[in-house]
Parts: structure tokens; C-alpha cells; sequence
């Protein structure tokens, strides 16, 4: 009797908020994950493979993907955010921003789509201020680019029945919301009076 090989998953910000929380249940549903992140993951699982990277160095992560056999579904739930208003703006901030948001997610896509069964998915972890915030316009530009993004994406490899999404939940309680680099811009409590758990996202992301 054939035995049916693991899905295998790759994730991004594997070591905290949602990233840590994708890979966490994606390994009880009976997935293999692959997880990258600077720092080291909090957990181990027999089916997970932890790998401690500056995924912003196009070169080291162009070289572990192209260690990865087939990949079923890649989330990039790796994120910052900088915030600050009009005449304060840092163009190294904005640098970092892009490469991290959409340099990272190209590559992802870009190296990984040709062996991707049909019927995978790619999911980009986005953010309700994508349609603009005041003091936040470099972080918002980035979260905007990755709609337009997906959407091209996703309309190319719908014949293969790849899907590509972004999600995008409001503000949510991972070390990112405390970063004091956004006290010149505060996080907004969501309409639902509390903020969002990164569990909450499970559902729109696997």
C-alpha cells in the first residue's frame, strides 16, 4: 500500500504572531512545514524544518528554495511596520518595507510557482490600513503594491487552480503591535472592541 506524502507548506515569520500560529496548526492538520525567520522558533515538531534567515537577503533565500522539493502552499506572514508622518520620513525605512512586503514575496512566487501542484495557494499577509492612514504612507504604499500584486498573480495562475490572496485583519496582538518605531502612529482598536488574535486569521489563511 502507497503511502500519500505530507503536503508541504512553507512559512514565513515562523517564530512569532501568525506566522508561528499557521505553522503551529498547519503540523496538527498532518502537514510538513518548512518555516524562515531570523529568529529561532519557540517549537519543534518532527515535521518541521526551521531555518534562521534574513529573508531580505535575496541570495541566501534564493538558495534555500532552491533546496525545497515541491511546496503545496506558501504563506509570508513575515512583516514590519514603520510609521512616521510627512517630513520625517526615512528613505532606509521605505528600502526596508519594500524588500521585506513585495521584494520577498517575488522571490517566493517566482521560485517556487513552477513546481507548485495545481490547485496550491499562496497567501500574503496584508493589512486594513492598505487604503491609507495618516503617518503611516511607506507601510501603507507596501500593503497596497501587494494587492495589485496578488491580483495579477492570481489572475495568471488561475488556469493552473493556484489561488493568491492577501489577508488582511486589522490591528493584531503580536510583538509588532508594542514596536515603539509606531508610537507616531498608534494601532486603532477594530470595530469588533478588542484586538485581533493571530488565530483569528487561521480561517482566511489555510
Amino acid at each position: 500500500m502507497s503511502i500519500t506524502p505530507l503536503k508541504h507548506a512553507l512559512v514565513t515569520g515562523c517564530s512569532s504572531g501568525i506566522g508561528e500560529t499557521v505553522c503551529l496548526t498547519l503540523l496538527a492538520q498532518g502537514w510538513k512545514v518548512t518555516g524562515l525567520a531570523r529568529r529561532e522558533a519557540s517549537f519543534q515538531h518532527p515535521h518541521f524544518c526551521a531555518v534562521p534567515l534574513d529573508i531580505t537577503d535575496t541570495a541566501k533565500l534564493t538558495a534555500v528554495l532552491e533546496t525545497l522539493t515541491q511546496v503545496d502552499a506558501v504563506i509570508h506572514a513575515a512583516g514590519m511596520m514603520k510609521a512616521a508622518p510627512l517630513g520625517q520620513l526615512d528613505p532606509q525605512a521605505s528600502e526596508a518595507l519594500w524588500k521585506l512586503h513585495i521584494g520577498v514575496a517575488e522571490v517566493l512566487a517566482d521560485r517556487l510557482v513552477e513546481n507548485m501542484p495545481d490547485g496550491g495557494r499562496i497567501v500574503l499577509l496584508g493589512s486594513r490600513t492598505s487604503s491609507g492612514v495618516a503617518g503611516r504612507s511607506q507601510y501603507v504604499a507596501t500593503k497596497s503594491a501587494m494587492i495589485g500584486m496578488t491580483r495579477s498573480w492570481a489572475a495568471e495562475l488561475a488556469p493552473r487552480g493556484i489561488t493568491v490572496n492577501v489577508v488582511a485583519p486589522g490591528a493584531t496582538q503580536t510583538p509588532m503591535l508594542d514596536n515603539p518605531q509606531r508610537q507616531s502612529s498608534p494601532p486603532r482598536l477594530p470595530p469588533i472592541g478588542r484586538y485581533i488574535q493571530p488565530q483569528d486569521c487561521l480561517l482566511y489563511t489555510l
